[in-house]
């Protein structure tokens, strides 16, 4: 991180960047889940709720890459092995164990509630503090909170098609 960046950084580089980790590993995790949920996920509407998961997925893999970035700008290190993710992880990992169309989308929607406690947590951390990190948490959010509400209408439309 260059000389000025550091001077008007108002938060403990150290603490940020794990903080960062934690949602690092939080989104490989998550791209994860959809990706293989993706794959194995059953019953009525499968086909859009792959589609779906597909392009959370990719979404996930993207803010993955972003945080990597911004822990690199600050001079820290991206958490190297699949190994730390679990340990470090904020919202943990289910796995679908239960192909079915509904408790896919369940886990999923769980996953989004915690990304969004944990992007806006991050976002009171850094506020006022680190624009640059607030600016892209605050991105990442918003495709969280779009994310919680597509799991939601998919899993709405699934139950008003098993009603008929």
């Amino acid at each position: 991180m260059g000389t000025r960046a550091r001077e008007i950084l108002g938060i403990d580089p150290a603490q940020l960047i794990e903080e960062l980790n934690k949602a690092f590993a939080d989104e490989w995790l998550a791209y994860y889940q959809y990706w293989v949920g993706a794959r194995v996920v059953t019953g009525p509407m499968r086909g859009a709720v792959e589609a779906e998961l597909n392009q959370h997925a990719a979404d996930e893999l993207r803010h993955a890459e972003i945080l990597a970035r911004r822990i690199i700008q600050l001079g820290g290190e991206p958490l190297l092995s699949p190994d730390q993710w679990s340990s470090a992880t904020n919202c943990g990992y289910e796995s679908p164990t239960d192909p079915d169309v509904s408790v896919i989308l369940e886990q999923n929607v769980k996953g989004e509630r915690c990304a969004i406690d944990t992007y806006s947590r991050l976002l009171k951390l850094v506020e006022a503090k680190d624009p640059v990190t607030y600016g892209m948490v605050l991105s990442i959010l918003q495709d969280e909170i779009e994310h919680e509400d597509d799991l939601e209408s998919l899993l709405r439309d699934l139950e008003t098609a098993r009603k008929k």
